[in-house]
């Protein structure tokens, strides 16, 4: 399936609306992602994208078939971790497994190592549960580091975690 990563635009927030309001991602998130999700949750979301500062975040829209499907992002980290970013996603259940977000997640590396040229490790730390993400994230060539056992309270359970990471001199060809 075709698609590019683009900057996100005001008139997307119907198109998040209709995609990110799915139990199915929201279980799989932090609980800043919530669900219900409703058009304020879309035009806040979409305005922080918009404002956001490329020296710290970069934000992109998946962008397939004419709309924004999903979402992906790097955040820079702050004091000894400033040399690293976090990788977080969603997309679209009616776009899943069909290779989009591996190599999304392959694009929004390449575009974060090359914009931060002192970015030396990107991160994500998918709940461990969650299978079809960390095959994304080995796919697109992130190696897991270990297992945070218990670390995560979602929906008055306790999981576990993954801490997933590709270093600048491990990227893919």
């Amino acid at each position: 399936m075709n698609f590019i990563l683009r900057p996100w635009r005001r008139e997307d927030v119907e198109d998040v609306l209709r995609y990110a309001n799915n139990d199915k991602i929201a279980r799989n998130l932090r609980n800043i992602f919530p669900y219900p999700y409703i058009r304020t949750d879309a035009e806040t979301f979409i305005e922080s994208c918009v404002a956001a500062d490329e020296t710290r975040q970069m934000f992109r829209a998946i962008e397939a078939e004419g709309r924004a499907v999903g979402s992906i992002a790097l955040s820079r980290g702050g004091d000894v971790y400033a040399r690293t970013a976090e990788l977080g996603y969603w997309l679209a259940e009616e776009f899943w497994g069909q290779g989009i977000m591996t190599q999304a997640v392959r694009q929004i590396c390449e575009e974060g190592f090359e914009l931060w040229d002192d970015l030396i490790r990107v991160y994500a730390e998918p709940f461990a549960h969650n299978t079809a993400s960390r095959r994304v994230l080995e796919k697109a060539g992130f190696t897991l580091e270990g297992v945070l056992r218990r670390s995560v309270f979602k929906r008055n359970e306790v999981h576990d975690s993954c801490m997933y990471a590709l270093l600048w001199e491990e990227r893919p060809d």
